[in-house]
């Protein structure tokens, strides 16, 4: 029996390249990419992945064209509103990890709408990491731990994995087991960098548009073939 990934997490990366080669606006890109998010979050579910994390918007695309940021906040709240009943239809809560400062409001007033309208869907859980920086989640939690030691509130020897992973943006959502990009880099892009410490890697030459339901087979395929020791060593008859 294939093993299925706990939780994967994607770089959606490519859409301004497709669209170039194909002689798009890199909107038109974007717009396209959107289909994908659709059906990869349903293939995810289908598979029996239990935590599925989209790398929507980090805190460096600011840097922008302001036209072409602008058209993808309001591409990203109008796919919010246009999916929530199927999200719901098929039970799937939506979260979202990243910061709330310097995002529009707009934007935040239809994240929470959607994660208040699927808080108790009992399915597969679809993180959006929004507005988000690795580097940036683990100097916020740094930052909350010291204030808690500084105020008496914590112990500086009570703080262990556990506690620092529970200040981050994701916290109480397991870590990855799976890291999938898009387009042919090979880079993480200061994404999760804490939580995919222990994740496989899987990266492919197709564009965001491009990777389809069967596409994300053959990374599940992929991933139930890696051997996975966590630093122990396999010997015959197992792990030790």
């Amino acid at each position: 029996m294939a093993t299925i990934p706990r939780h994967v997490a994607i770089i959606m990366d490519g859409n301004g390249r497709w669209a170039r080669e194909h002689g798009f606006a890199r909107t038109q890109g974007h717009l396209e990419g959107v289909k994908r998010v659709d059906e990869i979050v349903h293939a995810a579910s289908a598979a029996g992945v239990k935590v599925l994390t989209l790398y929507t918007f980090s805190t460096e695309n600011w840097r922008r064209d302001p036209g072409e940021v602008s058209m993808l906040m309001q591409t990203l709240v109008s796919a919010l509103g246009q999916k929530l009943q199927s999200l719901c239809a098929n039970s799937i809560r939506m979260c979202v990890s990243g910061r709330r400062e310097g995002a529009p409001p707009f934007v935040l007033e239809a994240f929470d709408r959607a994660v208040a309208a699927t808080q108790g869907n009992p399915g597969m859980v679809l993180n959006i990491a929004f507005n988000y920086g690795g580097r940036l989640e683990i100097l916020d939690a740094v930052r909350a731990i010291a204030r808690d030691c500084a105020d008496g509130k914590l112990a500086p020897e009570a703080v262990d994995e556990a506690l620092f992973s529970s200040r981050l943006y994701t916290a109480g959502l397991p870590d990855p087991d799976l890291l999938i990009r898009t387009s042919g880099e090979k880079r993480i892009s200061n994404f999760l960098l804490w939580q995919l410490s222990y994740a496989e890697f899987y990266f492919t030459e197709k564009y965001w548009p491009e990777f389809t339901g069967k596409e994300f087979s053959l990374a599940l395929d992929d991933f139930s073939r890696r051997d996975r020791r966590y630093g122990r060593v396999l010997a015959q008859g197992g792990i030790t």
